[in-house]
């Protein structure tokens, strides 16, 4: 049963907020930081059509890549794709729609459309295919082209430590793009490792206050993959 915000599992989370043809912001890096559970669940839904904010589409057979997988996804708004050889294939075949954005380009339009900003303009991809179509205007002696915000129907964030309250805290790298996603949809699940009682968690140490998460989920058990793991002979100390 939900109480305030917690919900007892992914498919209760999601439950009333998935329809197709919507926009989806999946935070993470790679498989760093990303809501497993909550795209395991939107997979068993079957909605369709999906267009997914992310920085990248996972592997092949983890994160997003799910998604792919059962032809969920119609588009893509990405930054890095090459850890995925079913997300090129999709792509060079004409079956997934991609609109490639420089990194910080991408992370500056989620964080503009979490905070009401419609546009803004940057130097990076002046002169390349990122600006074609787009206004580009001079400032100061260099050119700027404008980029769009970025807003989603339905933000899913992976957590390390949150309240019942809805405020989170991420652990290291696994920050990334989670809370600026956090702000920039009309609706936010998070799914945390660490659930605790509201008035647990230093202040200092929340990254994204309560208000701007709507539900949330435990997941005790979140798995940590690696997407590549090099390995090599330690090397003997000199003596």
């Amino acid at each position: 049963m939900a109480q305030g915000k917690l919900r007892p599992d992914s498919v209760a989370a999601l439950d009333g907020l998935l329809f197709d043809g919507m926009t989806i912001m999946s935070g993470g890096f790679g498989l760093c930081g990303i809501p497993q559970a909550l795209i395991d669940a939107i997979r068993d839904s079957g909605v369709r059509e999906l267009t997914v904010i992310s920085n990248n589409a996972g592997i092949d057979g983890a994160g997003l890549g799910i998604l792919l997988e059962t032809r969920q996804i119609a588009k893509m708004i990405s930054s890095y794709v090459g850890e995925n050889k079913l997300f090129e294939e999709q792509y060079l075949s004409g079956e997934l729609e991609l609109e490639f954005n420089p990194q910080g380009t991408l992370a500056e339009r989620i964080r503009a459309g979490g905070a009401g900003i419609p546009a803004f303009f940057t130097r990076t991809g002046v002169g390349t295919i990122v600006a074609e179509g787009k206004e580009v205007r001079h400032f100061d002696g260099a050119d700027y082209v404008m980029e769009r915000a970025l807003t989603a129907d339905l933000a899913i964030v992976h957590a390390h430590r949150g309240d019942t309250e809805g405020n989170l805290a991420y652990r290291k790298t696994a920050r990334n793009f989670n809370p600026m996603m956090a702000t920039a949809a009309q609706v936010t699940v998070a799914e945390v490792e660490i659930l605790v009682e509201p008035g647990a968690i230093d202040p200092d140490h929340i990254h994204t206050p309560g208000i701007h998460v709507d539900r949330l989920v435990p997941v005790p058990d979140a798995p940590r993959r690696i997407e590549q793991r090099t390995v090599r002979t330690r090397q003997k100390e000199p003596a």
